[in-house]
């Protein structure tokens, strides 16, 4: 392990490990705050959770383009090359955020339908989910231009704005979910004010705080010393946008496959009852402050993967994996031990439901058990998002998600009358194929194209 490299990697990797705990942190809250409502709420909720996730991760997918393309371009020195990008990234943000507006907004009606959410709580969850969407245009902004501000190693600026737009939640969520109360602390007792709007009052705060975000983030870009787009052109540049979508649309195609596969699985389990889909809900929020270490992981190998290929460095990428891997899995050894040990009390956070809480902690014990094996493709995968190679983790991801995830989901839940713990095991098992598939990638050096098919001591 390179000990310079390291001090490299966690310099970046620590901004982008604050920025999403403080996201996991305002998901703790907003499930615990909308819980309070009762189940038929939180399920509300999270009907369509994996339809959002589908949404985000496919805007996500385009932003992995902008990325390769800028970290190489940065690497090999081009400032030029990179803040036109940079521009483009502004012309893609006004297209996807008009779009996905217009499709998100147009069939809010239709999604819990879609969704198989139970008949009494569909018109709340249509509710929800039009007004979290009608801000899309912002979420766009955030999203892609965050991950052009990450491609030249500024983490720290996405973390500052996050920060503020997840404290502006709480704050709003405080707000509008419950009506005006009286609140005794430390013996004194207070008025706070309130709307009352329960399940929607959390979507307007989601809304409003993305608003918020969507411009800081634009603004921050714009005042950038390196990767400002002033003065660059801002109409379509087939120059930058064909090897851009290169790289992205392979990546797009994963991530609303898997997603897609995530909406798929989410419906099966929604026919489980309220009670399933609630301790799903759960689980997965608390589940996913677990692997902020691996995501972060791989924002900054991304980074530096794409920074060493467009300078050409074969040795400096070669080292990086070698950084890495031991790094990743001896953090998701440690949240997969804490996540075992803490399930129960994290999931009563949320719930009162006896039920539900039996059942969100045995799947969370289950999936702890599988963490430090799904370190290896989310580190491996980052490293070749950097260098432009996303064929591989589209045919990876894809194999995995529908012929291990949705194929064994469908089989337990509908045919063998199985419950919520079959559907974590099969997507446990879909994680393990991945460790397999990219494990074997590394081990072969197929994932470094400066190193051609070279066996990696």
């Amino acid at each position: 392990m390179d000990l310079t490299m390291l001090g490299t990697i966690l310099a970046l990797a620590w901004p982008t490990m604050l920025e999403m705990l403080m996201q996991t942190a305002v998901q703790y809250i907003d499930t615990a705050m909308v819980g309070a409502l009762g189940t038929q709420a939180t399920a509300a909720v999270g009907a369509t959770s994996t339809v959002n996730w589908m949404i985000g991760s496919t805007i996500s997918a385009t932003g992995i383009g902008f990325l390769a393309y800028i970290a190489q371009a940065y690497g090999a020195g081009d400032r030029q090359k990179a803040r036109r990008a940079s521009a483009q990234a502004i012309f893609i943000v006004l297209v996807l955020g008009l779009l996905f507006t217009l499709v998100t907004t147009g069939l809010s009606g239709q999604v819990p339908t879609l969704m198989q959410v139970d008949p009494s709580i569909r018109e709340m969850t249509a509710r929800y989910f039009l007004i979290l969407y009608m801000p899309m245009l912002f979420r766009t902004a955030s999203i892609i231009l965050g991950t052009v501000l990450r491609s030249v190693g500024d983490t720290r600026t996405p973390m500052r704005v996050g920060v503020v737009v997840n404290l502006l939640n709480i704050i709003l969520n405080v707000l509008m979910i419950y009506p005006t109360r009286t609140v005794t602390a430390l013996g004194r007792s207070f008025s706070v004010p309130g709307l009352g709007w329960g399940v929607e009052g959390a979507a307007a705060a989601s809304a409003l705080a993305y608003t918020y975000g969507g411009i800081a983030i634009l603004a921050a870009l714009w005042r950038h010393p390196e990767i400002s787009p002033r003065g660059e052109r801002f109409l379509p540049d087939p120059d930058i946008l064909r090897p851009c979508f290169r790289v992205a649309l392979p990546n797009l195609v994963q991530r609303f496959g898997t997603s897609l596969g995530y909406v798929v699985f989410a419906a099966m389990i929604n026919r489980l009852g309220d009670v399933s889909t609630a301790a799903h809900t759960i689980a997965n929020t608390v589940e996913s402050g677990f692997y902020i270490p691996g995501w972060g992981m791989q924002t900054a190998a991304a980074t530096l993967a794409g920074n060493a290929f467009g300078a050409r460095d074969g040795k400096r990428l070669q080292k990086l994996g070698k950084t890495f891997l031991p790094l990743e899995i001896g953090l998701m050894v440690i949240t997969g031990s804490l996540l075992f040990v803490c399930a129960e009390p994290l999931v009563r956070i949320f719930t009162k439901d006896p039920e539900v809480i039996r059942l969100g902690t045995t799947v969370l014990r289950m999936v702890a058990l599988s963490e430090p094996f799904y370190g290896v493709p989310i580190v491996v995968e980052g490293m070749m998002q950097g260098c432009g190679q996303t064929f591989l983790p589209l045919v990876f991801n894809l194999l995995g998600m529908w012929c291990v995830r949705i194929a064994g989901t469908f089989v337990c839940t509908l045919h063998l009358g199985m419950g919520l713990e079959s559907a974590w095991g099969c997507m446990i098992a879909h994680n393990l194929l991945l460790f397999v598939l990219f494990g074997g990638l590394y081990l072969t050096g197929r994932w470094n194209p400066l190193a051609g098919r070279r066996r990696i001591p």
